[in-house]
């Protein structure tokens, strides 16, 4: 089973999947924890690579990667990627799929490298002014205490007994994928390996750590300049002032984006994959040429 290509940056071996073919090609970055992102973002991106090219970044501590060698910044995230790409023969221009807290790097890298990036999809993508916002209200002394423990339950979740067989439906299978019919048996059997193998990761603690910061940094980028679709949902968060759905909404506005709205959770590209992929390639086709020759 092809999983993927290792490419080494920086001293560790980072995993790159890519299928299908095209000029352009369209990058899925991963949201925060996400333990095996080759597969739980198969349900869109093999609908897309019949028609695009397509590309998997499984970030250090992700997949099938090793770990990492430095920190979590939003600066460290994007240039790994960005290497990591150019190492597995996948050039520029991109389109960035992003889910969740990969947004926060789709915009750095949109507007720090314009030339770089086509257009940006998002699959309900954190929006770097939701977290500044939320810092208003939550301070960084409570969210952080929140991830550590957050991260002390994981590490109870990853040994396995009780506590892992209390939560294995709220975590798991979150995505629907181990009970849907988007992975064959193989694959729902590596992705549950792969599950409780980095569900406890440092690296996911380690970015959730810099959430702010990285926000922050992409935040003072701007909006997004390019052409940009996005599908939000009406996932709740720590904020009680702003809401996900308006502030994704109103950034959308900004960039003079695309917007659909959906009611079908922040996993979202699992339950209508033939939805997104459909209205994402229609943007594309509308906005850039990115079909096969």
């Amino acid at each position: 089973m092809n999983t993927g290509e290792k490419v080494e940056v920086n001293g560790v071996k980072l995993n790159v999947y890519s299928e299908g073919s095209g000029d352009v090609t369209i990058v899925f970055m991963a949201g925060n924890g996400v333990t095996c992102p080759v597969f739980e973002y198969k349900p869109i991106y093999r609908r897309m690579s019949k028609k695009y090219r397509i590309a998997v970044i499984e970030k250090a501590g992700y997949g099938f990667s090793d770990s990492a060698k430095t920190p979590r910044t939003i600066e460290n995230l994007v240039s790994e990627d960005r290497e990591a790409l150019l190492k597995a023969g996948i050039e520029p221009p991109y389109v960035l799929a992003a889910h969740s807290y990969s947004g926060f790097e789709a915009v750095y890298w949109a507007n720090t490298y314009p030339d770089e990036v086509k257009a940006v999809l998002s699959m309900d993508m954190g929006i770097p002014t939701m977290a500044v916002l939320q810092a208003k209200e939550v301070s960084e002394e409570k969210r952080c205490g929140m991830v550590k423990k957050q991260q002390k339950l994981l590490q109870k979740v990853a040994k396995g007994g009780f506590i892992t067989k209390l939560f294995k439906n709220k975590l798991e299978n979150v995505s629907g994928l181990l009970s849907g019919s988007e992975l064959n048996d193989e694959e729902k059997k590596i992705y549950r390996e792969m599950f409780y193998k980095n569900i406890a990761n440092p690296e996911f603690t380690d970015e959730a750590m810099h959430m702010t910061e990285n926000a922050q940094k992409a935040e003072n980028t701007g909006v997004l300049k390019c052409p940009c679709c996005f599908y939000i949902s009406d996932m709740k968060t720590l904020a009680k002032n702003v809401s996900w759905r308006q502030v994704g909404m109103d950034y959308a506005e900004k960039c003079g984006g695309e917007v659909h709205l959906s009611d079908k959770g922040h996993m979202m590209y699992a339950f209508i994959p033939d939805e997104m992929s459909e209205t994402f390639s229609d943007f594309l086709d509308h906005n850039i040429s990115l079909a096969k020759l």
